[in-house]
């Protein structure tokens, strides 16, 4: 009788712990919009996510170290990662736009900062179009049209060093494209065979990992190989149930998450070089079912106590954050667990990008731990922002001008006014 080998991997034991209840979010009531995405985003300093309000678009800004919610209005589906630099939080709600971004002619459906590039983002709307912008001056510097998605956009995905994007569609195919010529490199039709949302991600060495659903409605984890799309490297079916698994890849330990909508678990894989490619850990559970579910970068975990990953898993009207944590009896930093990781700072400048360099992130060391910048601001150049809105925008000398000439009329006009009632005065003198 031949025994079963069980393949050895420090990550085989990961398990989650939720928070306990005085370090949830409570009365959150997050939205309850049926669109496929996270509804939430998280930095070291800030959790932002997608709530419930009349009319729609709302989010809610929470700082870390605050359990009571802070608010903001905006329109939004999905949120990504944002700024660190609001040491204290919000005092006041957020009414006032830093820049705001216009071209889309339906609502849009996912957002996506690029990776290595300052002030990047990108766009997906219901209009089947990709924008991509600069922020720092408010302009679409490109445009990924219908003719590229001639259907609904399901997700996108930056490469590591943001030189691409993969992207998912409700036309059943799975596309890899050079947003900076507006070129579809490659192209799967039918990744998944099943008729719901495929969604797809980069991982490491040139591959691609989907979820989506086989023809006979199962759910499916797929991984592929960039330069052969013919058939998958591995594929595993994984349940019947109805949820579209959200998947979050690290490439600090090359885990994937598999978090279902509707789901009350968390998933987690292990991706090697060499055959079968894909390998299930383990899988955390718990009773109440899941939302939406937010991931926190690896510079903001709690290394001295072997976190790999944290999630913010999102209630009806809560937010409860799980930490993924290996277990290790020792306290010293763990080197094999946190290599240099991404940090927040930009590797290149928009325009440098956009002439068509590229760079992988920059990183930084965990081993003394992270410590999130005092001042960090989105540099907005408002004068280009707003004169691409509005090509009649005047210049500082230009409002000057016109304001000196209003002062002119009405010192004319007051002029003339005294005169009148200097005549005024005069006749009733003279009787």
């Amino acid at each position: 009788m031949s025994r079963q080998v069980v393949r050895s991997s420090k990550f085989r034991h990961v398990f989650g712990q939720p928070a306990k209840a005085d370090q949830c979010y409570e009365d959150v009531r997050v939205s309850q919009t049926t669109w496929d995405s996270g509804f939430c985003a998280v930095n070291p300093k800030f959790l932002a996510l997608i709530c419930e309000a009349s009319g729609g678009g709302a989010f809610l800004v929470l700082p870390l170290c605050k359990v009571s919610p802070l608010g903001g209005l905006g329109p939004a589906l999905r949120t990504a990662r944002h700024d660190e630099s609001l040491d204290g939080g919000l005092t006041l709600p957020l009414r006032e736009p830093v820049v705001t971004l216009e071209g889309h002619t339906k609502r849009v459906g996912i957002v996506a900062w690029h990776p290595t590039a300052q002030n990047v983002l990108l766009s997906a709307g219901c209009d089947n179009v990709i924008l991509v912008w600069d922020v720092g001056t408010g302009a679409a510097v490109l445009t990924l049209g219908s003719d590229v998605h001639p259907d609904t956009v399901y997700s996108v995905d930056w490469s590591r060093d943001g030189a691409l994007i993969c992207t998912s569609c409700r036309d059943k195919r799975l596309r890899i494209i050079e947003p900076r010529k507006g070129t579809v490199v490659v192209e799967k039709d039918r990744p998944h065979e099943g008729t719901r949302p495929v969604h797809a991600v980069f991982v490491s060495d040139g591959k691609i990992l989907t979820t989506g659903f086989s023809r006979m409605s199962e759910r499916q984890v797929a991984l592929w190989d960039t330069k052969h799309l013919e058939e998958p490297l591995s594929l595993q079916e994984l349940d019947t149930s109805s949820g579209v698994l959200l998947p979050f890849f690290d490439p600090d330990t090359n885990i994937v998450y598999l978090c279902g909508k509707g789901d009350s678990s968390i998933r987690y894989f292990e991706i090697t070089s060499e055959a079968p490619f894909l390998h299930y850990l383990s899988m955390f559970s718990s009773k109440e079912s899941q939302r939406g579910m937010g991931y926190m970068p690896k510079r903001g975990l709690e290394v001295n106590k072997c976190e790999i990953a944290r999630f913010y898993k999102l209630h009806e009207r809560k937010c409860e954050p799980i930490a993924m944590t290996v277990p290790r009896k020792s306290d010293l930093f763990q080197e094999d667990l946190y290599p240099p990781t991404a940090g927040p700072d930009p590797a290149l400048t928009a325009e440098e990008w956009l002439a068509g360099r590229d760079a992988g992130p920059l990183l930084i060391s965990l081993k003394d731990g992270y410590v999130p910048p005092k001042s960090r601001e989105l540099c907005v150049n408002r004068g280009l922002s707003v004169s691409r809105r509005k090509a009649t925008s005047e210049t500082s000398s230009d409002v000057i001008s016109r304001l000196e000439e209003e002062l002119r009329k009405l010192q004319t006009v007051v002029q003339e006014l005294q005169k009148r009632v200097d005549r005024l005065e005069d006749t009733v003198q003279a009787k």
